[in-house]
This record gives structure tokens, sequence and C-alpha cells, in this order.
């Protein structure tokens, strides 16, 4: 399933992306993994969430850690590329923009609990998910246009 994910998102970016400009979203893009990469050390022991596959690709994606690179090397520079190469410069547009986004990744998450390739734990729910996502996707575009400020309260 997270192969599929990852396939349909490098598909959406190679339509949808804006590849000319990818140079303006590559630190935004580090940005991202790089917060993820901090997440799963900093909670090795103690993870909210964690990936399985169990439907097909247990051989190739056979735990959490592999799951995790293959979302932070192609689902989410592809994410990047569309959210912030088609992001609205009307004011009005930008909240339908974030929230979009943010439904996309909590079906997603929907769908991969479902299926039983994501596990919470520690109290951590699909709610929670919800709220980090649109956090997430905020910070996301504060970071692409104020980097500082969005380390600043990527902190908090």
């Amino acid at each position: 399933m997270h192969l599929f994910q990852a396939l349909l998102f490098l598909l959406a970016a190679m339509r949808w992306g804006d590849w000319k400009n990818w140079r303006r979203y590559y630190p935004t893009i580090l940005f991202f993994i790089g917060g993820d990469l901090l997440k799963n050390t900093i909670l090795h022991d103690h993870r909210m969430w964690q990936y399985q596959e169990t439907i097909f690709g247990e051989k190739i994606l056979f735990g959490h850690l592999v799951i995790s690179f293959l979302v932070m090397a192609v689902i989410y520079p592809s994410t990047i590329m569309i959210y912030l190469g088609k992001f609205p410069i009307e004011k009005g547009k930008r909240i339908f923009w974030i929230l979009f986004w943010v439904l996309i990744y909590f079906i997603l998450e929907f769908i991969n609990l479902h299926f039983k390739e994501i596990n919470h734990y520690y109290g951590w729910n699909i709610w929670w998910s919800l709220i980090f996502d649109f956090v997430m996707f905020v910070i996301l575009w504060i970071h692409h246009t104020k980097p500082l400020l969005a380390w600043a309260f990527s902190i908090m």
C-alpha cells in the first residue's frame, strides 16, 4: 500500500508539480524531511504512530524505518512540489488550499488505519493527526516564506 501511495504522489508531482522552480522549494523539502527525521530519532522508543506494510511489498518495505524513508524520499518532495507550486496568491483561497492538503493526508491515514498499514500508540489517534497535519501545512507555508519563523514555531 505504501508503494502504491508513493507512486500516486510521484505521478501527481510529475503532472502538477512546479519542476521548473524546484530550487525554490528545496529548502522546505529539506525542512520537512529533517523534521520527520528528528521526530523519528527523538521518539524512536516511544513512537506515536508506526508504519507497517501488510498488503503487498512487505518483503521490500519490511519496517517502519524503511517505510519512513520511502515517505521522506518520495511523498514529502512530491507534496511540496505541488503544495507550494500551486499555492494560491489570493489570501482567501489559501485556507482552502491548506484544508485540501490536510484532507488528503487525513484520508490517506484513514485508509492506512483501515488496512492496518499504520498503528497509533500512547493515546495518539486520527484526530491528533488531523490537528498535526493542519499545523504542519501552515508551518510548511511559513517556512517557504519566512524560514526562521517556521523554525521557531517548530521548536515550540
